[in-house]
């Protein structure tokens, strides 16, 4: 069978998709030209139907990527629970988390009438996979991730904004960042943060625990010494009857 006529996948939708999203940006294509092209994106059944799409794009013309990474899919591929590891909920308020801190594998954050950021851009990531549940209600939901990981939002607006920067990773052991939920007259944003990396963040967490490490051994080595020369001293003394 031609490779035209091939069933597309989510992953081939999201290249076109992207590659629209560029065309719009550089003037290529027209507001109206761009809605009606991703409409037929999202009714396509076949890669050649995808391809004609972009087919006058400058994008289109080059190589097309390489078939040995695959993209995230939009939903965990493994199961997770569906009760929160933690939940960040802020109610005629603010509340964020950030730094450094353990992500677990789900999280919730609920924002009504008030403002919760989720910043993992310098979390601990103990999972490949894990799932941030935002809920709007007339507030604004920020999640920021690193910009080495993998990211996908399969969430809605209800005369609210919804929207997910997409990420791909190069390296299919990197985390991947699901965010679903729903904004009701509100503000639901996931994007990277640039210039933070998950493989820097954890170089720097390894030195200062080898830091501390070397600490604690240095401090364990010196009050074995000291004992030892307690011990010699009360030996000596007991043994010249003072």
């Amino acid at each position: 069978m031609p490779p035209t006529e091939l069933r597309c996948s989510d992953a081939d939708r999201d290249r076109i998709a992207d590659m629209l999203r560029d065309a719009l940006s550089e003037g290529r294509l027209t507001a109206e030209e761009h809605a009606e092209r991703v409409e037929g994106v999202l009714a396509a059944k076949t890669v050649g139907e995808l391809d004609a799409f972009v087919r006058d794009l400058p994008a289109a013309q080059g190589p097309r990527p390489s078939a040995s990474h695959t993209a995230p899919p939009h939903r965990p591929t493994t199961a997770i629970p569906a009760e929160a590891d933690e939940n960040v909920v802020a109610v005629f308020s603010a509340a964020v988390r950030r730094g450094r801190w353990r992500a677990g594998r789900r999280i919730h954050a609920y924002a009504i009438f008030g403002s919760v950021e989720i910043d993992l851009s310098e979390a601990l990531f103990e999972y490949q996979q894990i799932v941030v549940k935002a809920i709007s209600v007339f507030g604004d939901v920020q999640v920021r991730v690193p910009e080495n990981v993998s990211m996908r939002g399969t969430g809605g607006g209800v005369l609210g904004n919804f929207e997910v920067s997409p990420l791909d990773s190069g390296d299919p052991q990197a985390p991947t960042v699901f965010v679903d939920g729903w904004a009701v007259l509100g503000n639901v944003e996931a994007t990277p943060r640039k210039g933070r990396l998950v493989a820097d963040i954890l170089e720097r967490v390894s030195e200062r625990v080898s830091q501390s490490m070397d600490r604690k051994s240095a401090g364990t080595w010196e009050r074995k010494v000291s004992r030892k020369l307690e011990e010699a001293d009360r030996k000596m003394r007991r043994r010249m009857g003072l």
